[in-house]
């Protein structure tokens, strides 16, 4: 099966990490010394401090006060929402650095799109010079982000020329998307780099998630797509229609019967529950249904190809359901990771790794000016699309609506990930994020899994399909209901 069963993927160190450069541009780019970057700091944190004290501590005004203390209180409101909007937090963000927010204080092991990064326990939280942490700190930055930008052609018969306020999902999903680009053409181990030229698939992949119609997952071909799951300028969108709004667009897109010119030649899949997961429970992953997906997206020339998993889910009604918590975490730890969509209710943004109980996240509520890079310019800007600071919430805090990407080279890696996957649901306590089946067949029920050398399942040879003890069945007839 390729990779094998082992489930502990290696971990990064310094004979495998490049070290980080810091001459490079970013969207947020570092300071310099570290020295002078902590002295700013300091300034900077005492300046927020004292001027929000002011807004917490003014007295009680006395009746003959209260007339001009009224009138004064509407400007110290508005001079405190600007503190405390985003565009500050953002600023200080940059200020205060990477190392200033707590990342590294626990020494716990990040994942990162399924490789670890060892973070020292000894280490000081305003240390960033050990291997683990500048692994991990230029693998983050290498990840590509895409932003709200602002200042791009009309979106169809719409008036907008920028998707501020309303276009996060949409963003967050190219960020997923791309990712599985780079790694199918320039692999998980690519790390961005200052140097002239640039890699050509690199700069090729940004083009393709550039502002205008001629970029074929631009924010306008994307909303195209989406007409018939709702999605449409100035509104915001979930991500099963998100999910689905990609698999008619890469349809759309297959202009070229040779699978390598594909502009993303991989097989895209759905995974939802019966009946596209209108009637709730967890979805289900059919391996003959992959198989399909893989044949028909080749025109039937070959029976795999490169496949793009994409699992929409529900996990809670106002808040995710802490049993599924797990889970999510591990899944960060599957080389075939490519992260989810989520964020906090109404605010999505893109996760790409997990830290104890926090995940770290790429945020597309920067707003930028359009840039569309042309495929063929290796000496292209590409810092927009790149940021050093490293944002996280707690997994807790996360919005019950998601969706988890996954990529698979060929089939020994989607065997690896079916037997993960299988192993992850028997492990879930009753609660499992998704299972794998064989087949739709009704013997096999909604309990067959991928994961054929597992105690707990038998195959009967007369149908080739996996089957569960039958009081194993009974006992998890409950197993599937929607929370």
């Amino acid at each position: 099966m390729g990779r094998g069963k082992d489930l502990n993927s290696t971990c990064s160190s310094a004979s495998t990490t490049d070290s980080i450069d810091r001459t490079q541009k970013s969207v947020c780019p570092e300071l310099g010394s570290k020295d002078h970057a902590s002295s700013k700091a300091s300034l900077w944190s005492s300046f927020l401090t004292s001027t929000l004290t002011i807004f917490e501590h003014h007295k009680e005004p006395s009746v003959s006060e209260k007339k001009t203390f009224h009138s004064r209180q509407n400007v110290w409101t508005t001079i405190r929402k600007v503190m405390t909007s985003g565009s500050m937090r953002r600023l200080q963000e940059r200020i205060l650095g990477s190392h200033r927010s707590g990342v590294y204080s626990s020494g716990g092991d990040i994942w990162l799109l399924g490789v670890c990064h060892k973070i020292s326990q000894d280490q000081a939280p305003d240390d960033v010079t050990s291997n683990g942490a500048a692994g991990f700190e230029l693998d983050f930055s290498s990840r590509i982000l895409i932003t709200y930008r602002k200042g791009f052609n009309v979106i169809q018969d719409s008036k907008y020329t920028s998707d501020v306020n309303w276009g996060c999902m949409l963003r967050s999903s190219q960020m997923l998307v791309a990712q599985a680009l780079l790694f199918h053409r320039l692999g998980r181990s690519w790390r961005k780099t200052s140097r002239k030229p640039l890699d050509k698939e690199y700069v090729e992949i940004l083009h393709l998630f550039g502002d205008s119609e001629k970029s074929a997952f631009s924010i306008h071909n994307i909303l195209q797509a989406g007409r018939a799951y709702d999605l449409a300028a100035g509104s915001w969108v979930g991500p099963y229609a998100m999910c689905r709004s990609w698999e008619t667009l890469v349809r759309l897109k297959r202009e070229t019967p040779n699978l390598q010119d594909q502009q993303l030649p991989m097989a895209i899949y759905i995974v939802s529950g019966d009946e596209d997961g209108e009637r709730g429970g967890a979805p289900v992953l059919y391996i003959d249904d992959a198989s399909r997906h893989c044949f028909e997206f080749s025109k039937g020339q070959l029976d795999w190809t490169p496949i793009l998993l994409l699992v929409p889910l529900v996990l809670g009604l106002e808040k995710i359901n802490s049993r599924y918590i797990l889970s999510l975490k591990t899944t960060f730890t599957f080389p075939q990771s490519l992260g989810i969509l989520g964020g906090k209710p109404s605010v999505s943004t893109y996760i790409v790794g997990v830290q104890d109980e926090n995940a770290f996240y790429l945020d597309p509520h920067e707003v930028q000016q359009v840039v569309n890079i042309d495929k063929d310019d290796l000496d292209a800007d590409t810092s927009s699309y790149h940021c050093n600071v490293i944002r996280h919430i707690p997994l807790e805090s996360m919005d019950p609506s998601l969706a988890i990407g996954f990529y698979c080279r060929d089939k020994d890696d989607f065997d690896d990930f079916c037997y993960r996957a299988s192993k992850l649901a028997d492990e879930s306590d009753g609660a499992p994020l998704f299972t794998v089946a064989e087949t739709h067949s009704t013997n096999s029920g909604r309990h067959g899994h991928a994961l054929d050398n597992c105690s707990r399942l038998v195959e009967d040879d007369s149908d080739g399909v996996v089957h569960m003890p039958k009081e194993e069945e009974e006992a998890h007839e409950d197993d599937w209901q929607f929370l």
